[in-house]
């Protein structure tokens, strides 16, 4: 690591460190509860995953039609639609429907990757570019930019879908088929890459003159291509009813699945090690945050009590009479033709009258000295070594 990370660490570790880790532990406190609400909605779909039933696509249709006359014979309406996790194979809707969708597709209502030629429903393309890691005299260290090496590229994503639906494998077109509503989904999808290529640039010496001040310099693109092929077997868990006569799946907002390729089983699983390792995450962290919260609530409480014994012990020892001879002797002293080498650093108007231990400088007077003692944290003014104490002289 350089010198300029090194300082960079030096920062933040005092930061974090300041006010005996109070900073740290309210860190820690944030992190321990945004793990615990995390905790709670990885649960809670746990939860909801295991409670939903996993049935065929041939099955949907019957149950959903029996759900709806339970609806309509009852006094009131209910609404017929349910979670589920239903497993199939990808297909194109015009397959059904009969429909041309001549613009991306050679007439078989599927899209065709531009670089593997397969056959899909959903095509995305990506392209991220790369930007130089090396900043110059006026921008960042190499380890600086390491930490924070995400704000530094740029992606560029289209994303091509045409409708679908999953069918019964090994049926089809016989079995019967589930309608994908993809609406308002933000969820994940089990695309496949088939394209990946790294495209260097050549960088000219301008570009990195500019980069030495701080300007951006591409260095490369990365172009990748995804899709979701036909006759891909995936598992679809969300709200199933029937639109138009017709089973239709959509995606449910709780849930951190929708379009999946892993069983139920293997999602239940899957939720279940996350929702502990959140769990014990949240432990850990919170005992941390508290521990440390502890330490500097119980070091600031003890630095108080110390300053108020020391106040306490300080202000006996000037009687009245002392205080009465003081101030005069003051008085006599300001009035008095005193050299300026002899007057005291903070007020410049008393001669020097107090010496500082363990240090040993002769620097204020007697007023000064005591108003220096019972701050939280006295200095010496000279030197800032911290002062345990301060003694008056008298010169003969």
């Amino acid at each position: 690591m350089s010198s300029h990370g090194n300082d960079f660490a030096a920062i933040l570790c005092h930061v974090l460190l300041s006010y005996d880790g109070a900073v740290l532990g309210v860190t820690l406190a944030y992190s321990a509860v945004r793990t615990l609400l995390k905790f709670r909605s990885t649960s809670h779909a746990l939860g909801k995953v295991e409670n939903a039933p996993q049935f065929r696509v041939s099955d949907l249709r019957s149950l959903l039609e029996d759900d709806d006359k339970k609806s309509k014979q009852s006094d009131h309406q209910q609404n017929n639609s349910r979670l589920v996790v239903v497993r199939g194979h990808v297909e194109a809707k015009s397959a059904v429907e009969g429909k041309n969708w001549k613009n991306w597709t050679n007439g078989t209502g599927a899209l065709v990757s531009h670089y593997s030629g397969d056959k899909a429903v959903i095509i995305q393309r990506t392209q991220t570019w790369l930007y130089n890691e090396w900043r110059g005299f006026l921008g960042w260290t190499p380890d600086i930019h390491a930490i924070f090496g995400r704000s530094w590229r740029k992606k560029e994503s289209s994303l091509r879908t045409v409708p679908f639906i999953l069918v019964e494998g090994g049926w089809w077109p016989q079995s019967d088929y589930v309608v994908v509503n993809m609406d308002g989904s933000k969820h994940p999808l089990p695309l496949v890459r088939v394209y990946h290529d790294l495209q260097p640039f050549n960088v000219s010496p301008y570009a990195l003159l500019q980069t030495i001040f701080g300007h951006e310099c591409p260095v490369g693109v990365l172009d990748e291509e995804k899709i979701l092929p036909l006759g891909e077997n995936i598992s679809a868990v969300g709200i199933c009813s029937l639109k138009n006569g017709v089973p239709e799946i959509q995606s449910c907002k709780d849930l951190p699945y929708f379009l999946t390729e892993m069983t139920k089983y293997q999602m239940v699983a899957d939720l279940a090690f996350k929702s502990q390792v959140l769990f014990w995450s949240s432990i850990v962290l919170g005992s941390l945050s508290v521990g440390i919260l502890g330490y500097a609530i119980f070091r600031s409480w003890n630095r108080w009590k110390e300053c108020r014994e020391l106040r306490r012990l300080q202000q006996p020892t000037q009687t009245p009479g002392d205080n009465a001879n003081s101030q005069v002797g003051g008085d006599d002293e300001a009035a008095g033709d005193i050299p300026d080498g002899q007057l005291c650093v903070i007020c410049l108007m008393r001669r020097r009258t107090s010496v500082f231990g363990p240090c040993g400088h002769v620097v204020c007077c007697h007023r000064c000295a005591t108003s220096v003692e019972r701050e939280i944290s006295p200095k010496c003014p000279i030197c800032r070594m911290p002062i345990r104490n301060s003694m008056r002289i008298f010169f003969s």
